[in-house]
């Protein structure tokens, strides 16, 4: 079963939404301003986000810059604003969809429906992850290297795993703290140098004549290129 996040602060379009998507058969959760939802994706698991622009406390658009972060679940946005800019700024920054109110509850249900068949359809094609002489399976959460398993605590893992998703991105420090410790960062680099530097030595354990972390001096880590392995 699907399990879905409403943040909405009308709490009478909340209660629609949730009524007429727990009738698709669908698990759904409900959150009345931006900053209870952000703190219910950043700590559970859902398969689609239907989320208010304008939220108490943290808007829509923050929460959708925060959420790309660390996941890629699908979101629709609801917004009374009707403007072509708006849409696609907020396409941009990382919403799936977008419908202004007043909507119909029926089309809703339908946009959710595709979009979780596309999630789904992602999440499947995208379970196990290849790299030079690493496979990351998010299922299970395993990594091999050169034929041998990792020993990565969860955060290695994570580290690991986001970089693989973004493999052409510099991630800073601040980056990386955010999304994985999901707090704010306010200038102390030991906890991802730490990090980084362990989960670097357990992949060099795994294949010695191999690197796979790079530092992007002034700007953070990145993977190195897979032309850059080293054959054995």
């Amino acid at each position: 079963m699907s399990t879905l996040l409403i943040i909405e602060d009308n709490r009478d379009v909340n209660h629609l939404i949730r009524e007429t998507l727990a009738r698709e058969g669908y698990k759904v959760i409900s959150a009345f301003d931006g900053l209870t939802g952000s703190k219910m994706l950043a700590a559970g698991d859902f398969d689609l986000v239907i989320l208010d622009l304008m939220l108490p406390f943290k808007s829509g658009d923050e929460i959708v810059k925060e959420l790309r972060g660390f996941s890629d679940v699908p979101v629709i946005i609801l917004s009374a604003k009707d403007t072509v800019f708006t849409k696609i700024d907020l396409l941009k920054l990382g919403a799936d969809d977008y419908m202004t109110k007043p909507f119909d509850l029926g089309e809703l249900a339908a946009r959710a429906a595709a979009q979780l068949r596309r999630y789904h359809r992602a999440e499947k094609a995208e379970e196990i992850y290849t790299y030079k002489d690493m496979q990351l399976d998010s299922k299970i959460k395993r990594v091999l290297v050169n034929g041998r398993e990792a020993d990565l605590t969860a955060k290695e893992y994570y580290i690991l795993e986001l970089m693989l998703q973004n493999r052409d991105k510099v991630f800073s420090k601040a980056n990386l703290y955010e999304s994985i410790w999901k707090e704010e960062y306010l200038g102390d680099d030991n906890a991802v140098k730490t990090h980084i530097s362990n989960l670097r030595s357990k992949l060099k354990k795994c294949n010695p004549s191999a690197d796979y972390i790079e530092t992007v001096w002034g700007l953070g880590y990145r993977l190195c290129k897979e032309t850059d392995i080293a054959k054995n």
